[in-house]
């Protein structure tokens, strides 16, 4: 997989867990983008055994940072 595959990759994977989180608190909407990359990565470390083994290997050491650096930035 190439960098940027696994860069797309990564952002799919944090996409899907602040659909969740929005869902299951919609407040999150509101809050500041630290607060929300805090709690995605709350939620990966809680839930990577759910992921696949692929998945889980590219998450495993994600920072808040990199979380935080993936939702203020946009693809078009």
């Amino acid at each position: 997989m190439t960098v940027e595959h696994v860069v797309i990759h990564k952002r799919k994977i944090v996409n899907e867990f602040l659909i969740k989180l929005t869902k299951e608190e919609p407040q999150m909407y509101y809050a500041t983008t630290s607060e929300v990359a805090r709690s995605i990565h709350k939620m990966i470390k809680e839930h990577t055994n759910r992921l696949s083994v692929e998945d889980q290997a590219l998450v495993r050491h994600m920072t808040i940072d990199e979380i935080k650096d993936m939702l203020g930035f946009h693809l078009d």
